[in-house]
């Protein structure tokens, strides 16, 4: 046993659980790579402003979750509790927007940091698969992104989440409501800190879990009585593409999400099988984000997707994914002449792309078969003096049983034509 253990609220990534993370970021970011999203990677920190403009001082991320630290020369930074600010600095620090070919469609995968109270679906290191694409304010694009999401989700075999929905309207109409919503807020029975954020940032206090909270906001003002012309065609336009495409979704007039520079288009993905964290991702429109970080104005939308809650959400509905086997063929030498004759040929089927493994210390027969048993090859291939005197290796169908002796010139392509 190690002195030492993963830090509370992380988890590490190990064989064979591994294998369905990487499943799940493979099909989340599939259906990107096949409609014009490129690959963007990210430092692990960022200067601490970068936050604090973006994701908004006085969300929860930055005043209570945020991991900061000062460099020996003084800088301020944070591990990144969020995808989206990090790659908005990038893309701008690169010129990507100048580029000439707009939106800039972006997807990336990583690991992100929030100090929470650990439980099952919330964790203080967690990974994720996101997408943004910058620079374009079109009803198609906000649509395009929530359809890819809901293929993705469905490709897994996911089919128990659910679609949330909302507009939270712009700069022009926004305003109106948010002085109606404090109004209202003001007369309510609430906490000190509660009443802090009513003067902040009011919209936040609507996503406010605790359920006296929510029971006082029963008449609350609702945000669609007071979007302007223009949210509302932009939201209904959203609506009905998301309608023609099939995509089922859900109205939810209280759906804020945690960020502050969220406009227009809010969605979220829910899974009732995951309790109180229920939320396996989410995202929408920020068209003004690019201006609060000290870029010119790109109107923008994106989400991010949880992976270990995806992964969490697959086991809620009893979902196996179809994981390939890594090993096909497993190599068994008997004698030290065998050894480098087997372990030449496992390079020759590793350079033709076939993948293959070795009995690596000398082990007997019975002990490198249980090995080549636990690898899930498909073919184990055993050699000793006498095989190797009549220039031939035993083939072994671990599926059927049927063993053969096959030349040991032509093992590489008797294994490339059976394997396909």
């Amino acid at each position: 046993m190690s002195t030492f253990q993963a830090p509370k609220g992380t988890y590490d990534l190990t064989p064979p659980d591994s294998a369905k993370f990487l499943a799940v970021r493979e099909a989340i970011s599939a259906p990107l790579r096949d409609s014009g999203y490129g690959y963007i990677e990210t430092p692990g920190f960022e200067d601490v402003e970068l936050f604090a403009r973006g994701v908004g001082e006085s969300t929860d991320i930055v005043t209570k979750e945020m991991y900061t630290l000062t460099t020996k020369g003084g800088a301020e930074l944070a591990l990144r509790p969020e995808g989206t600010a990090s790659v908005l600095r990038a893309a701008l620090e690169a010129n990507l927007h100048k580029a000439g070919n707009l939106p800039v469609k972006l997807w990336y995968s990583g690991s992100y940091y929030r100090y929470e109270r650990p439980q099952k679906g919330r964790y203080r290191h967690f990974s994720q698969v996101g997408a943004e694409a910058i620079g374009t304010e079109d009803p198609v694009l906000d649509a395009e992104l929530i359809i890819l999401a809901d293929q993705a989700y469905r490709s897994l075999g996911l089919r128990q989440f659910r679609i949330l929905l909302n507009s939270l309207g712009d700069k022009e109409c926004r305003p109106v409501y948010r002085e109606a919503l404090q109004t209202f807020l003001r007369d309510l029975d609430l906490d000190e800190e509660t009443c802090r954020r009513i003067e902040i940032n009011p919209l936040r206090v609507l996503d406010d879990k605790r359920p006296d909270v929510q029971k006082q906001l029963t008449d609350a003002p609702k945000l669609r009585d007071y979007l302007c012309d223009a949210c509302k065609a932009y939201h209904e336009e959203v609506r009905a593409l998301l309608t023609a495409a099939g995509v089922v979704y859900e109205d939810d007039e209280k759906l804020v999400r945690g960020l502050d520079y969220y406009t227009r288009t809010t969605f979220e993905f829910v899974h009732d099988g995951l309790g109180s964290q229920s939320a396996v991702g989410g995202g929408g429109r920020y068209d003004g984000l690019s201006e609060m970080i000290g870029g010119p104005a790109l109107p923008s939308v994106g989400w991010a997707l949880g992976v270990d809650r995806t992964v969490l959400a697959l086991e809620a509905e009893g979902v196996e994914l179809d994981i390939p086997a890594t090993t096909s063929v497993y190599a068994v030498p008997l004698g030290e002449e065998a050894r480098r004759a087997l372990f030449a040929v496992v390079t020759e089927l590793r350079r033709a792309g076939i993948a293959a493994d070795f009995a690596f210390g000398g082990r007997g027969l019975k002990g490198a078969m249980k090995s080549a048993n636990r690898s899930g090859a498909r073919f184990t291939l055993v050699a000793g003096e006498r095989d190797l005197a009549e220039g031939v290796v035993q083939l072994k169908d671990m599926e059927s049983g049927e063993q053969s002796a096959v030349p040991l010139a032509e093992v590489v392509a008797e294994l490339t034509k059976r394997l396909g």
